[in-house]
Protein backbone atom coordinates (compact mmCIF):
# COMPACT_ATOMS: atom_id res chain seq x y z
CA UNK A 1 0.00 0.00 0.00
CA UNK A 2 1.20 3.52 -0.76
CA UNK A 3 1.73 6.10 1.95
CA UNK A 4 -1.06 8.68 2.07
CA UNK A 5 -0.28 12.13 0.74
CA UNK A 6 -1.44 15.00 2.88
CA UNK A 7 -0.74 17.72 0.33
CA UNK A 8 -1.32 18.06 -3.40
CA UNK A 9 1.88 17.29 -5.34
CA UNK A 10 0.96 20.01 -7.89
CA UNK A 11 -0.04 23.04 -5.80
CA UNK A 12 0.80 22.04 -2.21
CA UNK A 13 -2.70 22.54 -0.78
CA UNK A 14 -4.20 20.10 1.72
CA UNK A 15 -5.83 17.07 0.13
CA UNK A 16 -9.31 15.89 1.14
CA UNK A 17 -9.97 12.19 1.63
CA UNK A 18 -13.21 11.25 -0.13
CA UNK A 19 -13.33 7.47 0.21
CA UNK A 20 -12.45 4.95 2.90
CA UNK A 21 -12.43 1.26 2.08
CA UNK A 22 -11.98 -1.89 4.17
CA UNK A 23 -9.37 -4.14 2.53
CA UNK A 24 -10.91 -7.20 4.21
CA UNK A 25 -14.59 -7.01 3.27
CA UNK A 26 -14.64 -4.25 0.65
CA UNK A 27 -17.01 -1.96 2.56
CA UNK A 28 -16.56 1.59 1.25
CA UNK A 29 -17.58 4.87 2.83
CA UNK A 30 -17.62 8.01 0.71
CA UNK A 31 -17.70 11.60 1.92
CA UNK A 32 -15.22 14.29 2.91
CA UNK A 33 -12.86 13.26 5.67
CA UNK A 34 -10.19 15.35 7.34
CA UNK A 35 -6.70 13.95 7.79
CA UNK A 36 -4.92 14.37 11.12
CA UNK A 37 -2.43 17.21 11.40
CA UNK A 38 0.51 14.78 11.27
CA UNK A 39 -0.52 13.68 7.76
CA UNK A 40 0.20 17.19 6.47
CA UNK A 41 3.82 17.12 7.63
CA UNK A 42 6.56 16.43 5.11
CA UNK A 43 8.35 13.09 5.27
CA UNK A 44 11.42 14.88 6.67
CA UNK A 45 9.31 16.45 9.42
CA UNK A 46 7.67 13.11 10.30
CA UNK A 47 11.07 11.39 10.42
CA UNK A 48 12.40 14.18 12.66
CA UNK A 49 9.36 13.87 14.94
CA UNK A 50 9.84 10.10 15.15
CA UNK A 51 13.50 10.56 16.13
CA UNK A 52 12.48 13.18 18.72
CA UNK A 53 10.07 10.67 20.27
CA UNK A 54 12.54 7.78 20.05
CA UNK A 55 15.25 9.81 21.82
CA UNK A 56 12.68 11.07 24.35
CA UNK A 57 13.40 14.64 23.31
CA UNK A 58 17.11 14.37 24.11
CA UNK A 59 18.62 16.89 21.71
CA UNK A 60 22.17 15.67 22.41
CA UNK A 61 21.15 12.20 21.18
CA UNK A 62 19.54 13.79 18.13
CA UNK A 63 22.74 15.72 17.44
CA UNK A 64 24.67 12.42 17.41
CA UNK A 65 22.14 10.59 15.23
CA UNK A 66 21.73 13.37 12.68
CA UNK A 67 25.25 14.82 12.80
CA UNK A 68 23.77 18.30 13.20
CA UNK A 69 24.46 21.13 15.65
CA UNK A 70 22.19 22.12 18.53
CA UNK A 71 20.98 25.32 16.81
CA UNK A 72 20.08 23.35 13.66
CA UNK A 73 18.17 20.74 15.67
CA UNK A 74 16.40 23.50 17.59
CA UNK A 75 15.47 25.26 14.34
CA UNK A 76 14.03 22.04 12.90
CA UNK A 77 12.05 21.51 16.10
CA UNK A 78 10.68 25.06 15.94
CA UNK A 79 9.68 24.50 12.29
CA UNK A 80 7.92 21.26 13.25
CA UNK A 81 6.05 22.99 16.08
CA UNK A 82 4.92 25.74 13.68
CA UNK A 83 3.90 23.18 11.02
CA UNK A 84 1.62 21.55 13.61
CA UNK A 85 -0.09 24.91 14.12
CA UNK A 86 1.44 25.93 17.43
CA UNK A 87 3.08 29.24 18.24
CA UNK A 88 6.86 29.04 18.49
CA UNK A 89 8.20 30.98 21.44
CA UNK A 90 11.23 33.11 20.75
CA UNK A 91 14.30 31.61 22.37
CA UNK A 92 15.67 34.24 24.73
CA UNK A 93 19.17 35.38 23.94
CA UNK A 94 21.83 34.20 26.34
CA UNK A 95 23.23 36.89 28.61
CA UNK A 96 26.95 36.17 28.31
CA UNK A 97 27.82 38.19 31.42
CA UNK A 98 25.26 36.23 33.44
CA UNK A 99 26.72 32.92 32.20
CA UNK A 100 30.22 34.01 33.21
CA UNK A 101 28.97 35.12 36.65
CA UNK A 102 27.29 31.74 37.19
CA UNK A 103 30.50 29.99 36.13
CA UNK A 104 32.60 32.15 38.46
CA UNK A 105 30.29 31.38 41.41
CA UNK A 106 30.40 27.66 40.64
CA UNK A 107 26.73 27.50 39.65
CA UNK A 108 27.54 25.77 36.36
CA UNK A 109 30.42 23.78 34.93
CA UNK A 110 32.78 24.95 32.20
CA UNK A 111 31.08 22.56 29.75
CA UNK A 112 27.64 23.97 30.61
CA UNK A 113 28.94 27.52 30.23
CA UNK A 114 30.44 26.73 26.83
CA UNK A 115 27.20 25.16 25.66
CA UNK A 116 25.18 28.19 26.80
CA UNK A 117 27.58 30.60 25.11
CA UNK A 118 27.37 28.68 21.82
CA UNK A 119 23.56 28.99 21.64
Amino acid sequence: MNEILGRCPVCGEKLAVTKLECPQCGTAIEGKFELCKFCYLSKEQRDFMELFIRTRGNIREMEKELGLSYPTIRNKLDNLIAALGYKVEETPKVDKKEVLKRLEKGGITVQEALKLLKE
